[in-house]
């Protein structure tokens, strides 16, 4: 029996029209252009700012076009993952919101949380599922709206986040080419440095929560920051060697976008130019589970049937990893 690999076979996207630039948060809290960029590398983010829209109006924006573009049927389509940390409701499931939007009739859909990893986990639940034989088309969506979780007086972290979604269709080959292999890791420790402290069942919504600021992101920067560039760059390196990966075959690598500096030491560590490194960050900020699949949106048309591509993220938990990806079809064509 032929080997089945999961191969990304389209990709679609979406941003709000808001622009949220430097100068105007600079008017909310104290801080400067210069500052952000040294520091962050965020020139400016899309904010969704209509009344009663959420991530799921940006993941059915990214999912429609998506379909449009690798001419789907919606009766075809067998499985949506949304990986999200901002979803429309506790309950129902993001995915399952979508479902009905996109008129999907015969798939089941679910909900993915490992913060801004993700995407990460999402192209290996796809590819499980293809693998199995009984999956063709999935649909997975990276989407979050950030700003719902921002606290637009905290100067160390309103300047990095964003809102935006976009989605991959994976489906089967018996080519040598798709998700290739991966190594993701979760090690709890990171709660105390990264979370929102209220909402959850600990912590039931009250007017002391919301009094107090409680329902916002809550992060330690410093320490994030250096587990995020150690483990990002370890655990790519690893990938790398065991897939006989250097700076002369692969690609692209394509790395949360969280933090200049960050993507700076994952290239470095890689020995691979940075001209070899998809990066957005300036345009979205951390738009969390969509930045890998947004940089995929914006570079579509670089990337050539055969590349050799490492996508990486970390996010809250920790949780962090490396998927190896070789890319399945000339993105100037589409």
């Amino acid at each position: 029996m032929e080997k089945i690999n999961a191969v990304i076979t389209g990709v679609g996207g979406y941003v709000p029209d808001y622009i949220l630039t430097n100068e105007e948060i600079s008017k909310m809290v104290d801080t400067n252009d210069e500052w952000i960029m040294t520091r962050i590398g965020v020139k400016e983010r899309r904010i969704l700012n209509e009344e009663g829209l959420g991530t799921s109006y940006m993941a059915r924006k990214a999912a429609k076009q998506l379909m449009q573009k690798t001419g789907s049927n919606p009766d075809d389509i067998d499985l949506v993952v949304v990986a999200t940390t901002t979803p429309d409701y506790h309950f129902p499931s993001t995915a399952s919101i979508l479902c009905d939007k996109l008129g999907l009739k015969n798939a089941f859909a679910f909900d993915l949380q490992a913060a801004c990893s993700g995407f990460l986990y999402l192209m290996e639940t796809a590819a499980a599922f293809i693998q199995s034989g009984r999956y063709k088309k999935i649909i997975i969506v990276g989407a979050d709206k950030m700003s719902s979780m921002v606290n637009y007086t905290d100067r160390a972290t309103c300047p990095i986040f964003g809102d935006g979604a976009a989605a991959v269709m994976v489906e089967p080959t018996t080519e040598d080419y798709g998700i290739m292999d991966s190594c993701l890791r979760t090690d709890g420790k990171g709660l105390p440095f990264l979370h929102m402290k209220a909402g959850g069942s600990v912590c039931p919504p009250s007017y002391f929560t919301v009094d107090n600021k409680m329902h916002y992101l809550y992060q330690e920067g410093r320490t994030v920051f250096k587990y995020a560039v150690s483990n990002m760059s370890d655990v790519t390196a690893h990938i790398a060697e065991k897939n006989n990966l250097t700076k002369d075959n692969i690609d692209w690598v394509v790395p949360h976008q969280a933090n200049m500096r960050i993507i700076d030491a994952v290239a470095n560590r890689l020995e691979v130019p940075i001209e070899k490194v998809l990066v957005n960050i300036q345009r979205y900020g951390n738009t969390s589970a969509a930045t890998l699949p947004l940089c995929l949106w914006d570079f579509e048309k670089k990337l050539k049937k055969g590349d050799n591509m490492l996508f990486t993220a970390f996010g809250a938990g920790f949780t962090w990893g490396t998927v190896y990806v070789k890319w399945g079809y000339d993105g100037a064509e589409k």
